[in-house]
């Protein structure tokens, strides 16, 4: 991806390196603990946390010393000019669709942080809190996709954050409010599998994105390059549930799935590079169970 040199966002905080002040306790040791099982049974880095966490905790303002390695730097300033893509995208669309939107903030930490959804660890990966809408990265998972899952190249780490900005947009559009409302009215299986749906929309947004992306130059050489959708695909691919759950547990368990298998991740990601809008976005409807499936 082409990316040095183009805008990059302003709300972006950079939470980064040793605090010195104290982590807020919102929902306590067993509320992180909680969310490190998600992480490592249903494939957690992509959103588990928000789903996880709840929304009773009260953020605190963080103290902090910024990252100012060169990589980190250089890190943050793709992550930065990511988000700034992200923004002239959605606002784009929402605005030819009359419907109000709010920028997402992006927030950088360093191995631990608190959102208004609660404390977490970077072991639960990039999360979206819809509680103060904000997009939670700890910079090292672009490290950890590469040596961990073997999703190596920049746009791997770009197809996760435009995932998680997915999230966002659900969000503002309520889609995520209805599919809470109906975590009380149904089982854990039945839930898991609106969870599902809810995570293969936001790769297909992932997807859309990318289909924008594909489209825009900057200084006459186009932004994608070579490579870049097959590593956003490479990076779907390695963090579906099925896969995860074999490397990590030996077998597979679908009604525990609460983000999609490989495929359907893969699928869904493609759908939205085909068609780039809202349209045929609609992973809940049961004419697309078989691209569900």
């Amino acid at each position: 991806m082409r990316w040095r040199g183009n805008r990059q966002s302003s709300n972006v905080e950079d939470r980064s390196g040793r605090s010195t002040g104290k982590i807020a306790t919102g929902g306590g040791l067993g509320v992180v603990v909680i969310a490190l099982i998600v992480f490592f049974i249903s494939g957690g880095d992509l959103g588990a946390v928000t789903d996880t966490l709840g929304g009773n905790s009260t953020p605190t303002t963080y103290q902090t010393t910024p990252t100012t390695t060169k990589d980190y730097t250089e890190q943050k300033e793709f992550a930065s000019v990511v988000f700034a893509h992200l923004e002239d995208y959605w606002n784009t669309e929402f605005k030819e669709s009359n419907e109000p939107y709010q920028n997402p903030k992006l927030v950088l930490f360093t191995d631990s942080v608190n959102s208004a959804c609660g404390p977490a660890t970077s072991q639960v990966g990039p999360f979206y809190c819809p509680a103060d809408q904000n997009v939670y990265l700890d910079l090292s998972f672009a490290d950890e996709l590469s040596t961990k899952y073997g999703a190596t190249g920049d746009y791997a780490m770009a197809y996760v954050i435009a995932h998680e900005v997915g999230h966002h947009v659900q969000n503002e559009l309520g889609i995520s409010d209805q599919v809470d409302k109906i975590r009380n009215r149904v089982s854990t299986t039945e839930y898991n599998q609106y969870s599902v749906r809810l995570e293969l929309q936001a790769d297909y947004l992932a997807g859309c994105f990318t289909k924008y992306l594909a489209g825009k130059s900057y200084q006459g050489q186009p932004i994608l390059e070579t490579g870049d959708v097959e590593e956003a695909l490479t990076a779907a691919n390695a963090i579906g549930d099925d896969t995860l759950q074999k490397e990590y547990q030996g077998y597979v368990v679908p009604d525990s799935f609460t983000h999609g298998t490989s495929q359907q991740r893969i699928n869904w990601f493609k759908r939205g590079y085909q068609y780039g809008d809202l349209e045929h976005g609609n992973t809940f409807n049961e004419q697309n169970l078989d691209l569900a499936s």
